[in-house]
């Protein structure tokens, strides 16, 4: 499948300001902001951009930072990975699949079965509760 492409000017269309500004702009919300933090309902975190299922609730867990945490990704082909060096630090940038959105950083201090935290901004992710479209 090819990435989804849209200009800026269409990003800035759909998006609110702040949802642009992290996802689009590879920005950080503060952290403890996102209503999604305390999300704890059964359902499917789905990219801001594109819609695109990224994380599911059954992978989510309270890691006490501040963001919206899980222990890996919907499935394979839910999230890219590339080398963040911004910041004077080395890493691990966060990006959905389908459309190149900048969701977070992915660290290895979580929870089993992975012992990965990926450590998403909640305004770069849309939740869809379990049985709702």
């Amino acid at each position: 499948m090819s990435k989804i492409q849209k200009s800026d000017a269409d990003w800035k269309a759909k998006l609110s300001p702040e949802a642009y500004r992290v996802a689009r702009e590879h920005g950080t919300e503060r952290a403890f902001t996102s209503p999604l933090n305390n999300e704890k309902r059964a359902g499917m975190f789905t990219c801001v951009c594109c819609g695109k299922p990224v994380f599911s609730s059954e992978t989510k867990f309270d890691s006490g930072t501040g963001w919206p945490s899980f222990y890996q990704p919907a499935d394979d082909t839910a999230v890219g990975t590339s080398e963040d060096r911004a910041w004077f630090m080395r890493r691990t940038e966060v990006h959905c699949a389908d459309c190149d959105a900048h969701l977070g950083h992915v660290f290895p201090d979580g929870p089993q079965p992975t012992g990965l935290r990926y450590c998403i901004n909640g305004v770069a992710l849309d939740f869809k509760p379990e049985g709702k479209e």
